[in-house]
């Protein structure tokens, strides 16, 4: 595994190293002791998986609030999403910044989103699938949202007209 920061504080990519052979493949999804060598503290006690059937789908932006913060590793096992995440750590150099990456099924990328940071990404084919790991078990009445086009944040979503849920389509602007 290969571990690399971002431009946001204690965000970081994740680059799978598959050793190959004439049968195929082999890597790493996930190793603690990796993780710890490079200063990130994470345990998984949840994992999650997600299908989008249409292109253009777009789920976000979550994050769970204190004492329920969730961590989480996320990558994409077929098809392809743009995601991103946004620092909502008040006590952050990178507060209310974002950062968005292409995950897909072939780049052997996937994105450590620490605690503090609402998270979402949006579907760039149809029948994506992606799975994440959570350090913290779902808790709805710690969810909170931001809106996926929050003027405030800027997130340059590759997609127009996503497929929202009603749910996401009336998550509060920060300014609200």
């Amino acid at each position: 595994m290969i571990i690399t920061p971002t431009n946001l504080k204690d965000l970081h990519v994740i680059t799978r190293e598959p050793r190959e052979d004439d049968r195929g493949t082999f890597s790493r999804m996930f190793c603690q002791n990796e993780l710890q060598k490079a200063g990130i503290d994470f345990t998984i006690v949840q994992i999650n998986q997600g299908f989008s059937k249409h292109k253009g789908t777009l789920r976000g932006m979550h994050h769970q609030t204190t004492p329920k913060e969730e961590g989480k590793i996320f990558y994409c096992i077929q098809g392809s999403v743009f995601d991103a995440v946004i620092d909502m750590r008040e006590d952050s150099p990178t507060y209310k910044k974002w950062f968005g990456i292409e995950l897909n099924a072939n780049n052997k990328k996937m994105l450590y989103i620490p605690k503090g940071f609402s998270h979402g990404y949006q579907t760039l084919e149809d029948n994506t699938l992606v799975e994440y790991f959570v350090s913290e078990f779902y808790s709805p009445e710690f969810e909170k949202g931001i809106r996926y086009d929050d003027p405030s944040i800027g997130i340059k979503w590759p997609l127009s007209q996503p497929l929202l849920s009603p749910k996401d389509k009336q998550w509060p602007l920060l300014s609200s």
